[in-house]
């Protein structure tokens, strides 16, 4: 007995210290996404509100522990490797370690644009959704508000707790790489979808956010080219979109853009940040810098920015050294960091943080699908081409882009991992890097027509030799031509017009067979010169993971299309404001550009580019209109498989102005039509053109008629007065135009307005 005593006190030294390594070693080995202690404090009473438990956070807080929370943790953090320390981050876009003393949680972020990325890194499943562009074509705030809701519940379920998404940025530019994250080029439809969709999302207990601001329109050259815009071109254009989402949704982050704005980078821009964002529109959330935007850091500290990531180059220990200093006042630094709790508090993070479990793939793969065929537009269907009878075709010819495979979608960070892999690996080793690669998710339009047909032949060509595709063409009653586009963050595309000698394929195909259907999978508009050609075209963008099943419902009928375009078609590249590239892509060697995907340290860039905003506010149809060019396919237009008839308009006058109409479906079919209202203003405004103000999407039955009101939004009437700095209502005569389209409007009236506010 003395012996064993004698041995036990000799073992307690050795047993103490292993059981403080596994204490220690179960902080960093926690589960992800899991702050170690909940301790309690006053700022944990649910009853007060988020601002003051914020504020009773801030107050025990040290210096220290305020600058941790205003940084990432570096590129390694976001993405990892072999030799990585033990993190507690879900190996999203961004992490931020929690304080355990204070019970303040970690913020776990991840891009999720359409879905939720890089979830293969832990063997989690995500839905792929359609592009922004697609649920922006549907015009309906009751299919944003489902989409925002499905990445919230995915995010949540993964144990993520702030959203990446929510981008914004206006088609100015429609070779823009990331055209397919945004929502078109009207900042009324953009801002209110992003506002639908964001406000949903933060319903699932997550914190939502907006992105690129401001004026981020196009890709290349992003890190370094200077936009020169004047304040009412701005303000009535790309912030207004970024106003209404930001007012509608009360989402919690901004995040700002790459580029310069008028000389100043946007994320050390007081004119975005402090004058517009925080004082004018009352934003209480906090402002994140996009991975490596930030430039400095007294000077972004001070003209609003409140995060910096993904790093700590400039808030870091520089950070606190301007504190101390007295560069940066220790008032700035307890604004940042109440911002950020505040929001934190606001999205429940405090009392209900997220608990990981496998996310509800059927009701992804549904969501996934309607919006898809909400989303698709139908662009010509001449002598009633579509739909096909299954019943009366006995062969199918399907063409091209990959359609036994699956379908493309968008890459850059807000590319979706495809289930099981990429659908169309790369033909060649070795493969090029993940953001070099088109991905292709496995949803087959080839499988899904042979389910709407199962009684024709129907044959695949790849469409790689356009003889051997017209031959196969000629020999079907019907020919669908399946045509893509990729595009991604990181670069703009060449041109709009379809890539690898498409054009010529789908010629070929027109050529045997009169009976061909083109199917568009692009990230935004594109050039058609077979227009003429063919008898329809399906604007389908990059439709999901039910992509396939969704192009095979629209074509054989069992969805008819309501989807109108968010954007506009332009006939060629001279249409457009800028009808040469602005920006080209910097050379690949060039170590000084903000790099497509993280992998090296962002070096800043001297070289500096002036881009003039100088259609100013003549964006998209705005500027078709008032430069008197006609489109290929107008901003609005969508066609149906049945018919609409607008009559009797009626106008109610005054401060709150309101449209009353008849929509009747005139044809054979159920339907959905988007009803679309414009005004334009008196001629002291000063714009050549009508803008967007209110639309509805009106489900009809055949031969069914509906009584339409409209309220217009005095805000949407209103144009900014920089001398004022504020809107303004002018007083004069405005005329109301409503119909299906930006150039079919076949309802007129007028209303004044006698005063100003």
């Amino acid at each position: 007995m003395r012996n064993q005593r004698s041995l036990w006190r000799l073992a307690q030294p050795v047993l103490r210290a292993a059981l403080i390594t596994i204490s220690v070693a179960s902080v960093w080995a926690q589960p992800p996404g899991r702050t170690p202690q909940k301790p309690k404090g006053p700022w944990m009473q649910k009853a007060l509100s988020p601002d003051q438990r914020a504020d009773l956070l801030v107050s025990a807080m040290t210096l220290d522990e305020k600058i941790s929370l205003l940084h990432g943790g570096g590129w390694q953090a976001v993405f990892g490797g072999p030799d990585t320390p033990p993190t507690r981050s879900l190996g999203g876009a961004g992490f931020i370690p929690g304080i355990a003393r204070l019970g303040i949680p970690d913020l776990q972020m991840a891009d999720a644009a359409v879905g939720v990325t890089r979830s293969a890194k832990f063997g989690r499943y995500s839905t792929p959704l359609p592009s922004g562009v697609s649920e922006a074509s549907s015009w309906d705030l009751k299919v944003a508000r489902e989409y925002g809701a499905l990445i919230g519940r995915e995010l949540r379920d993964q144990g993520y707790n702030m959203s990446l998404g929510g981008g914004v940025n206006l088609t100015r530019e429609p070779r823009n790489g990331r055209s397919f994250e945004y929502k078109g080029e009207d900042p009324i439809l953009a801002g209110r979808l992003v506002g639908a969709e964001m406000k949903a999302l933060q319903e699932q207990g997550i914190i939502g956010h907006t992105k690129h601001y401001a004026l981020n329109d196009q890709e290349n050259g992003r890190s370094y080219v200077n936009v020169k815009a004047g304040k009412r071109a701005m303000r009535e254009t790309d912030l207004l979109a970024f106003e209404i989402g930001i007012k509608e949704s009360g989402l919690g982050v901004v995040m700002c853009s790459y580029n310069l704005l008028n000389g100043d980078y946007a994320c050390e821009n007081g004119y975005l940040l402090n004058d517009v964002l925080k004082t004018q529109w009352g934003f209480q959330g906090f402002v994140v810098s996009d991975w490596g935007a930030t430039h400095s850091t007294v000077r972004a500290a001070l003209a609003g920015l409140d995060m910096e990531m993904p790093g700590d180059n400039f808030f870091g220990a520089a950070l606190k050294k301007a504190v101390e200093t007295g560069a940066v006042p220790v008032t700035r630094i307890n604004d940042m960091v109440h911002r950020v709790l505040r929001t934190e508090f606001a999205a429940g993070l405090f009392d209900n943080p997220p608990s990981r479990k496998v996310p509800n793939i059927f009701t992804g793969l549904e969501v996934a699908q309607r919006v898809a065929e909400q989303g698709s537009v139908l662009l010509k269907n001449a002598g009633g081409q579509l739909p096909l009878a299954a019943s009366g075709i006995r062969s199918i010819a399907v063409i091209g882009s990959h359609a036994d495979a699956g379908v493309p979608s968008g890459g850059g960070s807000a590319q979706v991992d495809p289930p099981g892999g990429n659908a169309v690996p790369p033909l060649h080793p070795p493969q090029p890097p993940w953001y070099e690669q088109v991905i292709w998710h496995p949803s087959s339009p080839l499988k899904a027509i042979r389910t709407k047909a199962p009684g024709a032949k129907v044959e695949y060509n790849p469409g790689t030799d356009p003889a051997a595709a017209a031959a196969l063409a000629a020999a079907s009653d019907v020919a669908i031509v399946f045509v893509n586009q990729p595009t991604s963050e990181g670069a703009d595309v060449a041109s709009l017009s379809l890539p690898n000698d498409q054009d010529a394929l789908v010629r070929a195909v027109a050529s045997a067979n009169p009976h061909t259907v083109v199917v568009l999978e692009t990230g935004g508009a594109v050039t058609m010169p077979w227009i003429d050609q063919v008898s329809a075209v399906l604007a389908a963008w990059f439709p999901g993971i039910r992509g396939g099943e969704a192009i095979a419902s629209i074509l054989f009928g069992d969805v008819n299309p309501s989807a109108k375009l968010p954007l506009t078609f332009p006939r060629s590249e001279a249409d457009l404001p800028h009808p040469e590239l602005a920006v080209q892509p910097p050379p690949a060697s060039d170590a000084d550009s903000v790099p497509p995907f993280p992998g090296a340290p962002y070096k800043e860039n001297k070289r500096q580019f002036d881009l003039e905003f100088n259609e100013g506010l003549k964006v998209g149809y705005k500027w078709y209109d008032a430069e008197g060019k006609t489109p290929l396919f107008p901003f609005g237009f969508g066609l149906s498989y049945t018919t609409y008839a607008y009559s009797d308009l009626k106008v109610t006058p005054g401060p709150a102005p309101a449209v009353a109409f008849t929509l009747k479906n005139t044809g054979t079919r159920p339907g959905a039509e988007v009803a679309q209202v414009y005004v334009t203003l008196p001629a002291a405004a000063g714009e050549p053109f009508k803008r967007l103000v209110s639309w509805d999407k009106v489900r009809l039955a055949p031969g069914e008629a509906k009584t339409v009101t409209l309220a217009l939004d005095p805000h949407y009437l209103s144009i900014f007065d920089p001398d004022k700095d504020a809107w303004s209502l002018l007083p004069g005569e405005y005329k109301v135009h409503v119909g299906g389209s930006s150039r079919d409007l076949p309802l007129s009236g007028t209303f004044g307005i006698g005063g100003s506010r």
